[in-house]
């Protein structure tokens, strides 16, 4: 990383959160300006001071040619004028709103920021939250007045881990703030680093509004696919080749089944029928579309020992292999992984699991899955298949080598549908998709 230069022009930003949206965004920042990144993880911070991001989102190139400071120490933060917040907003065990981080992450910034500081928040939250519950807690921290000694802003994060083609530059970045002036320098902020331009939404309750929906619509759309397939299944027929059937009409969405986790699809509709239940409105599609997606993991792990009794084995005696544990083809991240459900689901019949994943974190697969993750290279001795996520890696596994992987009459639970029903039959596999 080059030293800091002199650009009294632009403004220095610090990014408080430096997970998958607040590191790609102080990187690109740092291609502009000065920029300070904040975490509190100092492992992830000495890992960023060496060029390197654990997750392996970002290789050692894109720290190239950048003035990010990366830092652990609360009182940089006093160095910015624009200060950008971005992180988790997970739910709690009742599957409500959970802003602890957000809201200790606020209260540190107003602790340290200056009279005059713009404060952008990206953290997914329900409508309202941004100037109800965040700004408060930022003029209490600061002794500050919000609109007056500071300013407001929102634009919600729009990443999508893994996926190459869909990065911070080439997604339109929706930005609102509480004022004019606030805005225009918020979107020339963006601007310098978002090629495919930036939306100005008419207020910061519209911007949030906007992030909830995209993700609930996504999450809505898979469930109409999950609960098909749930029925497909009951009456024998494919669900795959029903939807390529469908595709064929050219105003056709084509969604896919699967296994809806992660930090996203799976969390922000219930920040959306938060905000509706406090309204007084009972969100009955939303809420019947989570208990669908919620519900496939055990789908799953119940059509595989179905498939493994049909296939003359003994349950209790059964070894299964889950190839991949992460949340979606292609992250480490395990939040939220339906997986989980899968290997309970089969635990819970008493077939002994073996979990496979190339991304996982081992330790971190062993603290949610109390299991071990196994190379696929030792993998011997099983009766069943379940490909549960479509890493590249999985989807160029030749099936004569996974069929040496197992005993007799194997079967393969394929659920993101990626390998050919022939070519695995023909391979020796009992096949089924979800």
């Amino acid at each position: 990383m080059r030293e800091a230069s002199n650009k009294p022009q632009s403004p220095t930003v610090a990014v408080v959160g430096l997970g998958y949206v607040g590191l790609p965004l102080a990187l690109a920042l740092g291609r502009h300006g000065r920029v300070i990144g904040f975490d509190i993880d100092e492992r992830r911070i000495a890992a960023y001071r060496e060029a390197r991001d654990p997750s392996c989102e970002l290789s050692e190139r894109a720290f190239a040619g950048t003035e990010v400071e990366f830092t652990t120490e609360p009182t940089r933060l006093s160095a910015a004028q624009i200060v950008i917040i971005a992180v988790p907003t997970p739910l709690d065990d009742t599957r409500r709103p959970d802003l602890s981080v957000l809201l200790a992450a606020t209260e540190l910034v107003g602790a340290h920021m200056r009279p005059g500081s713009v404060i952008v928040f990206e953290s997914t939250v329900y409508p309202g939250a941004t100037e109800d519950v965040c700004a408060p807690a930022l003029a209490q921290a600061s002794g500050l007045v919000s609109g007056v000694d500071f300013k407001l802003a929102y634009s919600p994060e729009r990443i999508n881990p893994g996926d190459l083609e869909h990065s911070l530059e080439t997604v339109v970045k929706v930005v609102a703030a509480q004022d004019p002036e606030t805005l225009e320098i918020v979107d020339a902020m963006y601007r310098k680093v978002v090629r495919a331009g930036t939306y100005r939404a008419p207020s910061i309750r519209v911007a949030e509004a906007a992030k909830v929906l995209e993700n609930t619509q996504r999450d809505l759309n898979i469930a109409l696919m999950n609960e098909l397939a749930l029925i497909f299944a009951r009456a024998g027929i494919e669900t795959h080749a029903v939807i390529d059937a469908a595709a064929s009409k050219w105003n056709f969405a084509d969604y896919r089944p699967g296994l809806v986790g992660g930090h996203c699809i799976g969390v922000d509709p219930y920040y959306l029928t938060h905000m509706a239940e406090k309204l007084g409105y009972h969100p009955d599609v939303i809420l019947a579309g989570r208990r669908v997606n919620d519900s496939m993991g055990h789908f799953v792990g119940q059509i595989t020992v179905k498939r493994l009794i049909a296939a003359g084995k003994n349950v209790a005696q059964a070894r299964v292999v889950l190839l991949g544990v992460t949340f979606k083809p292609d992250v480490a991240d395990l939040r939220n992984s339906r997986v989980r459900e899968v290997a309970r689901e089969l635990a819970d019949h008493g077939v002994e699991v073996v979990l496979c994943d190339p991304l996982a974190d081992p330790l971190e697969v062993e603290r949610e899955y109390g299991l071990s993750l196994t190379p696929l290279a030792q993998v011997r001795n099983v009766d069943g298949i379940v490909a549960t996520v479509g890493h590249r890696e999985h989807r160029g596994l030749a099936l004569s080598s996974l069929r040496e992987l197992c005993r007799a009459a194997p079967t393969l639970v394929d659920v993101q549908a990626i390998y050919p029903r022939a070519a695995a039959e023909q391979a020796g596999f009992s096949y089924w998709r979800l």
